[in-house]
C-alpha cells in the first residue's frame, strides 16, 4: 500500500503538485443555461436583408496581393464613421480604430480614407508604446486589455487589423492552431464584450485549394475562430473583382457573391495630388471566388498577359485578322496554350466571327488595345474604371451612400482643407459626382 502511495506522490510532484504547493489559480465556473438570457444576432452589416458582418465578433477578409481586401476595410471604416452602413450602426456615426502595420499613414492610409469618404475625426491610428522603446506594433494578446479599454473609452464600432498576422505577439507560432488560439480566442471574447467588429486582413498562401477560408496563411485557427470569412479575387473573364462570403457562422451560408471595382481617385493634398484606389460594389457577381480559383485565374495571369501581347501582335502582322486555325497553330508553336489564348482575347480587343458556312471562324481585331494592362489604378495617370452594370440596392452595402450609383466617371478628385475632406469633381466628371456626400 505504501508503494502505491509513493508512486502517486511522485506523479503529483512531477506535475508541480505537493502538500505545500499553493492553491491552483484556475477554477471552474458553472452556470445554468436557464440563467443565460437569449439574444438575437446583432449585424453590423446587413445586405439585402441578410447579415454579413456580425457585431461583437471577429471577421477576416482574405485574398491575394492586390485584390482589394484592404480597400474593403477602408470601405467599412468610411461607412461606419458616416453612419451609412446598413445594420446595427446605421444612423449613428461611430469611431474606428485602424491598426496598419505595413503602410504609411501620410502617403497611403489617410489619402485612401479620404478617397473612401471617411470622417477622419472618427478614425484613429492605434500603436502600442513601450517605456523603453517608444511606439511599436500592437501585440496580441499582450495588449488586449489596453485595446479593450480604449475601445470602450472612444465608443469604437470597428477595429481593422491590417494585416492580422503582424499583430500576433512574439513567441506565438502562427502555423500551430493551439498557439494562434492563444491570441485569437481572447480577441474574439473582447469583441463580444465590447460589441465592436474586429476585422482582420489576411493573405492567401500558395496552396492549390479552391476554398478561400482554407487558403488563409497560417494555422487553421485563422478560419476556425472568426465568425465570418470573406474571400477576394479577380475575375478576369468578367473584368471585375469578386467578394465571396466563405464563412458565416451566425447567418446564411449561401449568400450571393458580390462584384466590385477599385476605382481610381485623385486626392488633392497641400503638397500635391495622391492617387489611390476606392472600393466600389457593382452588384451580384456571376461567379464565386471558389470558381475563380478553380479556373486557375489567380496563377496564370502572367501567362495571359504574355498571350495578350502575342495575339495582338500576330493579328496586326496579318492585317488585323486571321483564321482561328492559323492563330491557334501559331500560338502553339510559341508554347501558348489554347485555353490561355482564349482568355487573352478580350484583353487584346479581339473577337471570333464566323467566316461563312463551312469556313470556320476568323479572329479579328475589333477594339482599341488598352495602353496599360495593369489592374491597379496608375499613380501617374488614373485610368477609367467603368462599371459593367448598375449598382443593385443593398448590394453595395450603403443605400444613399457614396457607392450607390454606377461607376461612370473617369476620375474623382477629393480635396482637403481645415474643415475636413470634401469632393471636387474634375471638369470631365459631371454633376453626379459632386452630388455624392463626403
Amino acid at each position: 500500500m505504501s508503494d502505491t502511495r509513493d508512486v502517486a506522490r511522485e506523479i503529483l510532484e512531477q506535475n508541480g503538485i505537493t502538500d505545500d504547493a499553493p492553491a491552483p489559480r484556475r477554477s471552474l465556473k458553472i452556470t445554468r443555461a436557464s440563467d443565460i438570457e437569449p439574444e438575437p444576432v446583432v449585424w453590423a452589416w446587413m445586405d439585402e436583408g441578410e447579415g454579413r458582418v456580425p457585431a461583437g465578433a471577429l471577421s477576416v477578409a482574405a485574398g491575394r496581393e492586390g485584390t482589394g481586401k484592404s480597400s474593403f476595410g477602408m470601405w467599412m471604416a468610411a461607412h461606419i464613421t458616416r453612419g451609412t452602413l446598413p445594420g446595427s450602426f446605421h444612423g449613428r456615426p461611430r469611431a474606428v480604430f485602424y491598426v496598419a502595420v505595413e503602410d504609411s499613414w501620410k502617403q497611403t492610409i489617410v489619402p485612401r480614407l479620404i478617397g473612401a469618404g471617411a470622417n477622419l475625426d472618427l478614425v484613429y491610428r492605434v500603436e502600442a508604446v513601450e517605456a523603453e522603446y517608444g511606439e511599436t506594433t500592437l501585440s496580441l494578446p499582450q495588449d488586449n486589455s489596453l485595446m479593450e479599454q480604449a475601445i470602450t473609452d472612444h465608443d469604437v464600432a470597428l477595429v481593422v487589423l491590417d494585416p492580422l498576422m503582424s499583430c500576433i505577439g512574439k513567441g506565438i507560432d502562427t502555423h500551430r492552431e493551439r498557439d494562434v488560439r492563444l491570441a485569437l480566442d481572447p480577441l474574439a471574447r473582447m469583441a463580444d464584450r465590447t460589441g465592436a467588429v474586429l476585422l482582420g486582413i489576411a493573405h492567401f498562401n500558395k496552396g492549390s485549394s479552391t476554398d478561400p477560408a482554407s487558403l488563409i496563411t497560417g494555422s487553421g485557427a485563422f478560419k476556425n475562430v472568426p465568425r465570418a470569412v470573406f474571400g477576394f479575387a479577380r475575375d478576369d473573364d468578367n473584368e471585375c473583382r469578386v467578394m465571396t462570403q466563405a464563412k458565416n457562422s451566425l447567418g446564411r451560408a449561401d449568400l450571393p457573391s458580390l462584384s466590385y471595382l477599385i476605382e481610381s481617385v485623385t486626392v488633392a493634398t497641400r503638397v500635391g495630388d495622391a492617387h489611390v484606389g476606392r472600393f466600389v460594389f457593382t452588384g451580384r457577381a456571376d461567379r464565386t471566388v471558389d470558381e475563380i480559383l478553380s479556373a486557375g485565374q489567380e496563377t496564370d495571369r502572367g501567362e495571359r498577359d504574355v498571350a495578350t501581347e502575342w495575339l495582338r501582335g500576330y493579328l496586326e502582322s496579318q492585317g488585323g485578322e486571321a483564321s482561328s486555325k492559323d492563330v491557334k497553330k501559331a500560338a502553339a508553336a510559341d508554347d501558348i496554350s489554347e485555353r490561355t489564348l482564349q482568355r487573352a482575347m478580350r484583353r487584346a480587343g479581339v473577337k471570333a466571327e464566323r467566316a461563312g458556312f463551312g469556313k470556320g471562324s476568323v479572329w479579328r481585331i475589333t477594339e482599341h488595345f488598352p495602353t496599360t494592362q495593369s489592374d491597379e489604378p496608375s499613380a501617374s495617370a488614373p485610368q477609367s474604371r467603368r462599371s459593367r452594370q448598375d449598382s443593385e440596392p443593398g448590394a453595395n452595402g450603403a443605400n444613399g451612400g457614396a457607392n450607390d450609383e454606377a461607376v461612370e466617371q473617369t476620375s474623382l478628385t477629393v480635396a482637403t482643407d481645415s474643415s475636413g475632406p470634401h469632393q471636387r469633381a474634375t471638369p470631365d466628371v459631371g454633376d453626379a459626382v459632386a452630388a455624392r456626400p463626403a
